[in-house]
């Protein structure tokens, strides 16, 4: 084997080893995560749970065409006051 074959096969073996290294510090790091706070976990859902209520009024304005104009007409008539 010559020199350069062998320092060729030393950094492929570290390269090898620090892969390795990282994919298990990274396992680490997912099972140190803190505990998860299920309060604050209830109150994101009903939030998200309003936000959705709040989307489908405003997807039922935008496709309802005699209320799309009733609303037209009325934000009309705010701008000339």
């Amino acid at each position: 084997m010559s020199f350069w074959s062998a320092v060729v096969a030393i950094v492929a073996i570290l390269a090898f080893a620090r892969v390795r290294m990282n994919r298990q510090d990274r396992g680490v790091h997912y099972q140190d995560q803190p505990p998860v706070d299920t309060a604050y976990t209830a109150a994101l859902e009903r939030e998200v749970a309003e936000m959705r209520k709040r989307l489908e009024v405003l997807e039922r304005i935008a496709t309802d065409d005699g209320e799309t104009r009733r609303l037209s007409r009325e934000i009309d008539s705010l701008r000339e006051k």
